[in-house]
């Protein structure tokens, strides 16, 4: 029997599998910036406001003056941000604000409502800006869907990487953000998530492999009830002697320990896996329930509290000319990054 199970090309958004709702790779070669975190650039002809064309290689989104999404509303999932270049500037309902990038994973759980912001400055005015990163949304289950707002960072310092060197010199590079590999477990995600769940067997693995480098992905602990997904957005692998080119995902047994292999140009791949949830899904723009009542019920909850409003002065808040990144919470608890961790070995 094939190993692979099933393969689907990648567009914009991905496909994914309960518990994950879809998966975007955003990856924007802005220019220069102007000074006031836009773009040195004519927007001229661009769809502003709502700019996702993708013209000379970046995009606006929902952003007039910094690229990026003013705020809005979500209810009822979470929002998992992997930022790999550039920064993101995030504000919220709560209070809260951060500036992350460059290898950092802001999680947050909506659960009853909040609104944020996600905005992209381009801090370098003499060089180009590139941003790169993937938002996953990852559904809650029913009894968690109106739980407090929360959001949590994981800063790349404290994202647990595995380094292994092959006889020949081949490297091939494990990034944990969720779910245990080898004995490599990343910060805990947010207490509602369903991550957060031992029996919910979820995991993402960022893999970036040299041309025939390869890596080992341990069978999953949930057994055949949980999905996995690799996501090849660069390069070519072969797993299990399967070959998957470049912006496919491979659907492939969780219950079964893995070797994948890097392609001639070698690979990068994301990995999601998790148990499914099970459940309903009602999904309207920014939110996600159970039922079509829930979703009306979530609309109208907005247009009475705006879930608790917007304390900021500006719909696309952006937090200086400073690289330092941060985050205060809403509690007035402020962080800032730390050191890498890395293993290295077989």
């Amino acid at each position: 029997m094939p190993f692979v199970v099933q393969t689907v090309p990648l567009g914009f958004q991905w496909p994914t599998a309960d518990p994950f709702l879809f998966c975007v790779h955003h990856l924007d070669r802005y220019p220069a910036g102007n000074g006031r975190f836009g773009p040195a650039a004519e927007l001229t002809g661009r769809e502003i406001g709502n700019d996702f064309a993708g013209t000379d290689g970046w995009r606006m989104y929902h952003g007039d003056t910094v690229p990026g999404f003013p705020s809005h509303p979500h209810r009822g999932f979470e929002t998992i941000t992997f930022a790999r270049q550039g920064y993101i500037d995030h504000s919220d309902s709560l209070g809260a604000t951060a500036r992350f990038g460059r290898g950092d994973v802001q999680w947050m759980t909506a659960g009853r409502g909040v609104v944020h912001s996600e905005m992209f400055p381009l801090l370098d005015t003499d060089s180009g800006n590139t941003v790169e990163l993937f938002q996953i949304w990852m559904n809650l289950p029913a009894a968690d869907k109106l739980v407090d707002p929360h959001f949590t960072m994981l800063w790349a310092g404290d994202i647990p990487t595995h380094r292994h060197v092959d006889d020949e010199g081949r490297v091939a590079t494990v990034t944990v953000i969720a779910g245990t590999y080898l004995d490599l477990t990343p910060p805990p995600p947010p207490p509602a998530s369903w991550a957060s769940r031992a029996e919910a067997d979820v995991a993402i693995w960022h893999v970036v492999l040299e041309p025939g480098a390869s890596a080992t992905l341990p069978a999953a602990v949930g057994g055949e009830e949980t999905g996995r997904v690799l996501y090849v957005f660069e390069g070519s692998i072969t797993v299990e002697g399967e070959q998957v080119e470049q912006s496919t995902g491979a659907v492939v047994p969780a219950h079964q320990s893995a070797i994948v292999v890097g392609g001639a140009h070698g690979a990068e791949v994301l990995m999601l896996q998790g148990r499914p949830i099970g459940e309903p899904v009602a999904q309207y723009g920014p939110f996600v329930m159970n039922t079509h009542a829930e979703i009306e019920q979530a609309f109208a909850d907005y247009r009475a509290t705006e879930f608790g409003g917007w304390p900021w002065d500006s719909s696309d808040p952006v937090h200086g000319a400073s690289s330092e990144r941060f985050a205060r919470h809403a509690g007035g608890k402020v962080e800032h990054p730390g050191r890498e961790r890395e293993t290295s070995g077989a």
